[in-house]
Protein backbone atom coordinates (compact mmCIF):
# COMPACT_ATOMS: atom_id res chain seq x y z
CA UNK A 1 0.00 0.00 0.00
CA UNK A 2 3.15 2.50 1.13
CA UNK A 3 3.60 2.41 -3.29
CA UNK A 4 -0.17 3.33 -3.93
CA UNK A 5 0.59 7.62 -3.88
CA UNK A 6 3.82 7.14 -5.88
CA UNK A 7 1.95 4.72 -8.41
CA UNK A 8 -1.45 7.44 -8.56
CA UNK A 9 0.80 10.36 -9.50
CA UNK A 10 3.08 8.34 -12.12
CA UNK A 11 0.80 10.12 -14.94
CA UNK A 12 -0.80 13.07 -12.65
CA UNK A 13 -2.55 15.08 -14.82
CA UNK A 14 -4.03 18.60 -14.13
CA UNK A 15 -6.21 18.26 -17.36
CA UNK A 16 -8.88 16.02 -16.53
CA UNK A 17 -10.38 14.00 -13.71
CA UNK A 18 -11.71 10.37 -13.99
CA UNK A 19 -14.00 9.04 -10.95
CA UNK A 20 -16.60 6.42 -11.54
CA UNK A 21 -19.33 8.36 -12.61
CA UNK A 22 -17.25 11.31 -12.97
CA UNK A 23 -15.52 12.91 -15.65
CA UNK A 24 -14.08 16.57 -14.99
CA UNK A 25 -12.11 18.61 -17.89
CA UNK A 26 -10.09 21.04 -16.04
CA UNK A 27 -12.13 21.18 -12.94
CA UNK A 28 -16.02 21.12 -15.36
CA UNK A 29 -17.96 18.79 -15.04
CA UNK A 30 -18.65 17.30 -18.58
CA UNK A 31 -22.13 17.38 -17.98
CA UNK A 32 -22.07 20.80 -17.81
CA UNK A 33 -19.91 21.22 -21.00
CA UNK A 34 -21.68 19.43 -23.30
CA UNK A 35 -24.41 21.75 -25.01
CA UNK A 36 -23.20 24.96 -23.40
CA UNK A 37 -19.66 25.30 -24.67
CA UNK A 38 -18.28 24.74 -28.47
CA UNK A 39 -15.40 22.70 -29.58
CA UNK A 40 -13.57 25.49 -30.57
CA UNK A 41 -13.73 26.61 -26.30
CA UNK A 42 -13.24 23.31 -25.20
CA UNK A 43 -9.72 23.33 -27.32
CA UNK A 44 -9.17 26.67 -25.31
CA UNK A 45 -9.70 25.22 -22.17
CA UNK A 46 -7.41 21.89 -22.35
CA UNK A 47 -4.40 24.26 -23.80
CA UNK A 48 -5.00 27.02 -21.27
CA UNK A 49 -6.91 26.04 -18.70
CA UNK A 50 -9.92 28.47 -18.76
CA UNK A 51 -12.61 29.01 -21.46
CA UNK A 52 -11.89 31.88 -23.72
CA UNK A 53 -13.30 34.95 -24.32
CA UNK A 54 -16.42 35.36 -27.50
CA UNK A 55 -13.35 37.27 -28.83
CA UNK A 56 -10.34 34.86 -28.26
CA UNK A 57 -13.16 32.48 -29.34
CA UNK A 58 -13.85 34.11 -32.29
CA UNK A 59 -10.40 34.27 -33.74
CA UNK A 60 -8.86 30.82 -32.91
CA UNK A 61 -12.28 29.70 -34.52
CA UNK A 62 -11.45 31.94 -37.35
CA UNK A 63 -7.89 30.44 -37.78
CA UNK A 64 -8.72 26.63 -37.56
CA UNK A 65 -11.24 26.90 -40.03
CA UNK A 66 -9.27 28.95 -42.66
CA UNK A 67 -6.26 25.84 -42.50
CA UNK A 68 -8.90 22.98 -43.19
CA UNK A 69 -8.05 21.90 -46.58
CA UNK A 70 -5.74 22.66 -49.49
CA UNK A 71 -6.66 20.25 -51.78
CA UNK A 72 -5.40 16.44 -53.25
CA UNK A 73 -2.24 18.14 -53.98
CA UNK A 74 -1.57 18.61 -50.82
CA UNK A 75 1.35 16.04 -50.01
CA UNK A 76 -0.49 15.29 -46.54
CA UNK A 77 -4.03 14.78 -48.23
CA UNK A 78 -2.85 12.83 -51.31
CA UNK A 79 -1.06 10.45 -48.96
CA UNK A 80 -4.04 9.80 -46.90
CA UNK A 81 -6.24 9.31 -50.02
CA UNK A 82 -3.55 6.64 -51.10
CA UNK A 83 -3.81 4.85 -47.73
CA UNK A 84 -7.34 4.76 -47.99
CA UNK A 85 -7.41 2.98 -51.11
CA UNK A 86 -5.05 -0.12 -49.62
CA UNK A 87 -7.73 -1.26 -47.22
CA UNK A 88 -6.53 0.35 -44.21
CA UNK A 89 -9.37 2.23 -41.79
CA UNK A 90 -9.94 5.75 -41.81
CA UNK A 91 -7.93 6.42 -38.41
CA UNK A 92 -4.68 4.69 -40.24
CA UNK A 93 -5.07 7.01 -43.54
CA UNK A 94 -5.52 10.08 -41.08
CA UNK A 95 -2.66 9.09 -39.44
CA UNK A 96 -0.59 8.82 -42.02
CA UNK A 97 -1.62 12.25 -43.38
CA UNK A 98 -0.98 14.07 -40.14
CA UNK A 99 2.37 12.32 -39.98
CA UNK A 100 3.20 14.02 -43.07
CA UNK A 101 2.70 16.94 -41.41
CA UNK A 102 6.59 18.19 -41.18
CA UNK A 103 9.31 21.41 -40.72
CA UNK A 104 8.59 21.55 -44.50
CA UNK A 105 5.18 20.69 -45.29
CA UNK A 106 3.17 21.81 -42.31
CA UNK A 107 5.59 23.53 -40.18
CA UNK A 108 6.15 27.25 -41.56
CA UNK A 109 2.98 28.28 -39.12
CA UNK A 110 5.10 27.13 -36.01
CA UNK A 111 8.64 28.39 -37.12
CA UNK A 112 6.91 31.93 -38.28
CA UNK A 113 5.61 32.10 -34.43
CA UNK A 114 9.25 31.57 -33.24
CA UNK A 115 10.33 34.80 -35.87
CA UNK A 116 6.91 36.68 -34.23
CA UNK A 117 8.05 35.94 -30.39
CA UNK A 118 11.68 37.08 -31.00
CA UNK A 119 10.91 40.15 -32.85
CA UNK A 120 8.39 40.75 -29.66
CA UNK A 121 11.18 39.82 -26.99
CA UNK A 122 13.56 41.78 -28.46
CA UNK A 123 11.06 44.81 -29.16
CA UNK A 124 9.84 44.48 -25.08
CA UNK A 125 14.05 44.91 -24.68
CA UNK A 126 13.86 48.31 -26.51
CA UNK A 127 15.02 47.67 -29.91
CA UNK A 128 13.07 49.79 -32.33
CA UNK A 129 10.61 47.45 -34.49
CA UNK A 130 12.01 48.47 -38.19
CA UNK A 131 15.52 47.79 -36.77
CA UNK A 132 14.91 44.36 -35.60
CA UNK A 133 12.79 43.78 -39.15
CA UNK A 134 15.75 44.36 -40.98
CA UNK A 135 18.15 42.03 -39.21
CA UNK A 136 15.15 39.53 -39.46
CA UNK A 137 15.44 40.23 -43.31
CA UNK A 138 19.07 40.11 -43.49
CA UNK A 139 19.43 36.37 -41.63
CA UNK A 140 16.87 34.64 -42.98
CA UNK A 141 16.84 33.50 -46.56
CA UNK A 142 13.59 32.04 -46.54
CA UNK A 143 11.31 34.06 -44.24
CA UNK A 144 8.35 31.48 -43.53
CA UNK A 145 4.77 32.72 -43.56
CA UNK A 146 5.21 34.74 -46.74
CA UNK A 147 4.66 34.10 -50.03
CA UNK A 148 2.54 31.22 -51.66
CA UNK A 149 3.91 28.95 -54.30
CA UNK A 150 0.37 28.74 -55.80
CA UNK A 151 -1.49 31.84 -54.35
CA UNK A 152 -0.31 35.49 -56.09
CA UNK A 153 -2.10 36.43 -52.88
CA UNK A 154 -3.50 33.92 -50.14
CA UNK A 155 -7.03 34.31 -50.32
CA UNK A 156 -7.09 33.70 -46.76
CA UNK A 157 -4.83 36.25 -45.91
CA UNK A 158 -7.58 39.49 -46.17
CA UNK A 159 -10.54 38.35 -43.68
CA UNK A 160 -8.16 36.94 -41.04
CA UNK A 161 -6.15 39.88 -40.99
CA UNK A 162 -8.91 41.71 -40.78
CA UNK A 163 -10.28 40.00 -37.74
CA UNK A 164 -7.34 40.72 -36.28
CA UNK A 165 -7.45 44.55 -36.54
CA UNK A 166 -11.14 44.31 -35.46
CA UNK A 167 -9.45 42.51 -32.39
CA UNK A 168 -6.78 45.02 -31.64
CA UNK A 169 -9.00 47.70 -31.99
CA UNK A 170 -11.88 46.39 -29.32
CA UNK A 171 -9.19 45.30 -27.09
CA UNK A 172 -9.10 41.74 -27.15
CA UNK A 173 -5.45 41.28 -28.31
CA UNK A 174 -2.56 43.58 -28.19
CA UNK A 175 -1.71 43.79 -32.21
CA UNK A 176 2.08 43.52 -31.78
CA UNK A 177 2.98 40.33 -33.63
CA UNK A 178 0.27 41.89 -36.33
CA UNK A 179 2.21 45.10 -37.05
CA UNK A 180 5.53 43.01 -36.97
CA UNK A 181 4.24 40.60 -39.42
CA UNK A 182 2.53 43.48 -41.21
CA UNK A 183 6.13 45.68 -41.29
CA UNK A 184 7.99 43.04 -42.65
CA UNK A 185 5.64 42.29 -45.18
CA UNK A 186 5.92 45.80 -46.58
CA UNK A 187 9.88 45.53 -46.08
CA UNK A 188 9.64 42.27 -48.35
CA UNK A 189 8.01 44.64 -51.05
CA UNK A 190 10.21 47.32 -50.88
CA UNK A 191 13.39 45.71 -51.12
CA UNK A 192 11.55 43.31 -54.18
CA UNK A 193 10.24 43.89 -57.58
CA UNK A 194 6.53 42.12 -56.51
CA UNK A 195 4.83 42.06 -53.14
CA UNK A 196 5.53 38.97 -50.90
CA UNK A 197 2.23 39.05 -48.76
CA UNK A 198 1.05 36.67 -45.97
CA UNK A 199 -0.06 33.27 -46.69
CA UNK A 200 -2.13 31.26 -44.21
CA UNK A 201 1.03 30.07 -42.69
CA UNK A 202 1.81 33.66 -41.20
CA UNK A 203 -1.75 34.60 -40.55
CA UNK A 204 -2.43 32.05 -38.37
CA UNK A 205 0.66 32.31 -36.47
CA UNK A 206 -0.03 36.11 -35.91
CA UNK A 207 -3.69 35.15 -34.76
CA UNK A 208 -2.00 31.94 -32.91
CA UNK A 209 1.13 34.89 -31.32
CA UNK A 210 -1.86 37.72 -30.63
CA UNK A 211 -3.43 34.50 -28.40
CA UNK A 212 -1.12 33.79 -26.43
CA UNK A 213 -0.22 30.30 -28.01
CA UNK A 214 3.65 29.51 -27.40
CA UNK A 215 5.00 28.33 -30.91
CA UNK A 216 5.73 24.92 -30.01
CA UNK A 217 1.78 24.76 -30.21
CA UNK A 218 1.93 26.37 -33.59
CA UNK A 219 2.22 23.14 -35.36
CA UNK A 220 -0.36 21.06 -33.00
CA UNK A 221 -3.14 23.53 -33.58
CA UNK A 222 -2.23 23.00 -37.53
CA UNK A 223 -2.90 19.78 -37.20
CA UNK A 224 -6.20 19.99 -35.55
CA UNK A 225 -7.49 22.13 -38.47
CA UNK A 226 -5.99 20.39 -41.24
CA UNK A 227 -6.84 16.84 -40.06
CA UNK A 228 -10.62 18.06 -40.19
CA UNK A 229 -9.51 18.00 -44.12
CA UNK A 230 -7.44 14.73 -44.04
CA UNK A 231 -10.65 13.15 -42.67
CA UNK A 232 -13.18 14.04 -45.23
CA UNK A 233 -10.83 13.38 -48.37
CA UNK A 234 -9.92 9.89 -47.03
CA UNK A 235 -13.98 9.12 -46.39
CA UNK A 236 -14.40 10.67 -50.32
CA UNK A 237 -11.77 8.59 -51.36
CA UNK A 238 -13.28 5.34 -49.62
CA UNK A 239 -16.79 6.20 -50.99
CA UNK A 240 -15.13 6.02 -54.47
CA UNK A 241 -14.73 2.43 -53.94
CA UNK A 242 -11.01 2.00 -56.16
CA UNK A 243 -8.49 -0.48 -54.67
CA UNK A 244 -4.33 0.62 -54.34
CA UNK A 245 -4.70 4.13 -56.36
CA UNK A 246 -0.98 5.18 -56.30
CA UNK A 247 0.46 8.51 -56.48
CA UNK A 248 -0.23 8.94 -60.55
CA UNK A 249 -2.59 7.03 -63.01
CA UNK A 250 -2.54 3.95 -63.72
CA UNK A 251 -2.05 4.07 -67.60
CA UNK A 252 1.44 6.62 -66.57
CA UNK A 253 4.91 4.87 -65.60
CA UNK A 254 7.00 6.98 -63.79
CA UNK A 255 10.30 8.55 -65.89
CA UNK A 256 12.84 5.95 -65.68
CA UNK A 257 16.50 7.79 -65.53
CA UNK A 258 18.73 5.09 -64.60
CA UNK A 259 21.49 2.95 -66.82
CA UNK A 260 19.83 1.15 -70.08
CA UNK A 261 18.79 -2.54 -69.48
CA UNK A 262 21.94 -4.13 -69.98
CA UNK A 263 22.85 -8.04 -69.40
CA UNK A 264 24.50 -9.20 -66.27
Amino acid sequence: MSEQPDAAAYWSTSLARIQPGEIALRGYPIEQLIGNVSFVDTIWLMLRGELPSAGHARLLEAALVAAVDHGPQAPSIAAARMAMTCGVGLNNAVATGVNLLGDVHGGAGQQCMAVLADIDRRRREGEELDAIVADVLANHRYLPGFGHRFHPRDPRRDPLLELVEAAVTDGTVAGHHLRAAQRIEGAIAERGTKPVPMNIDGVTAVIYAELGFPPELGRGLFVLSRSVGILAHAWEEHQGGIRIKGPIPRPLLATYTGPAVRDL
